[in-house]
């Protein structure tokens, strides 16, 4: 008969080393795997049971350690991880892949007229608004104004960052051209990111000591996880941004592309998919998903507060969000 689990495996922590980057890659490449977006409410659900019980000392029967964490991983690719609440489907990060090969792969496919590159500069901002509302960092709401404010003001500076790139690349080189909507895409990350996060540059996020006890809500933190994040966005956007158009611009001048227009796009599609498959979670797993600063670096008056009640904490820890 196998023995019990063990009820003090800390299934609050990743199950690999967060501190190194390889540890971090391999949590990432479980969260972002898409075929958790193909998973039931009732294997969420039974996911969700699992760890909830288990962070009440309660051990499901005949659970072994491998199930535990298939359990933790579900739950956490679905269940925001501050607020508890179910992500909108297309907002969490194992739709990522399926969602930004096909929307790049179309802004790349359709950027030589205006009414394409509005029409999918639009998507991609309206796609960016759901994943940057739905992970969010800390338990901050953010108000349909701020929603509003900070999508109309990503898709306006990605239209006209690629509109006037488009232009400029008319003059220069079509390969040039290729690469348009990186470029745009980079600019709105700029924009999007802060503006859709507005609050928590306003008020902070939580942020916590080692052992996860709430010390106050800090903007200095909020700043460095809306800096990570940015930067994170806008790499993982660069190979499958980046690699394509080269390969493209050699691959229209075959025959088999101009006797087949229309593969145009779905190759674009395949392979910018190939690239996102592995630059989703390595970018993800630049910066430690619980990321920390020193207790010197945040707001004078929070300093102040936590030497006086926490005299040893030196370190603050927070979620940066994604």
């Amino acid at each position: 008969m196998a023995a019990e689990l063990s009820s003090s495996i800390n299934i609050k922590e990743p199950r690999w080393d967060q501190s190194t980057f390889m540890g971090r890659a391999k949590h990432f490449f479980t969260v972002t795997d898409p075929r958790n977006i193909l998973l039931s409410n009732d294997q969420l659900e039974k996911a969700r049971v699992i760890i909830h019980n288990y962070k009440q000392g309660i051990v499901t029967p005949g659970l072994t350690e491998d199930e535990l964490w298939k359990a933790k991983y579900i739950f956490d690719s679905a269940f925001h991880p501050d607020t508890g609440e179910k992500m909108i489907l297309i907002g969490r990060m194992s739709a990522q892949v399926p969602m930004n090969m096909t929307i790049t792969g179309c802004m790349m496919t359709f950027y030589q007229t205006t009414p394409a590159v509005v029409f999918w500069q639009w998507i991609n901002q309206s796609f960016n608004a759901i994943v940057n509302y739905t992970n969010r960092s800390g338990d901050a709401p953010i108000t349909v104004n701020q929603l509003g404010t900070a999508y109309v003001s990503a898709t306006t500076g990605a239209v006209f960052t690629a509109l006037g790139l488009n232009a400029l690349s008319k003059r220069i080189s079509p390969l040039v051209g290729r690469f348009v909507p990186f470029a745009a895409v980079a600019a709105a990350n700029c924009i999007n990111i802060p503006l859709m996060r507005q609050r928590e540059l306003k008020h902070g996020i939580p942020i916590t000591d080692e052992n996860d006890n709430r010390l106050g809500e800090s903007t200095n933190a909020a700043q460095q996880a809306i800096t990570q994040v940015v930067i994170s966005r806008i790499l993982m956007a660069s190979p499958g941004m980046a690699i394509p158009p080269f390969l493209m611009n050699t691959l229209e001048k075959k025959a088999f592309l101009k006797r087949l227009p229309w593969m145009n796009a779905p190759i674009q599609v395949g392979l910018v998919g190939f690239c996102l498959v592995f630059a989703t979670p390595l970018c993800c797993a630049l910066f430690p998903q619980k990321s920390s600063m020193s207790v010197s670096r945040l707001e004078p008056e929070l300093q102040e507060k936590i030497r006086a009640s926490n005299p040893g904490v030196e370190r603050v820890y927070f979620n940066k969000g994604l």
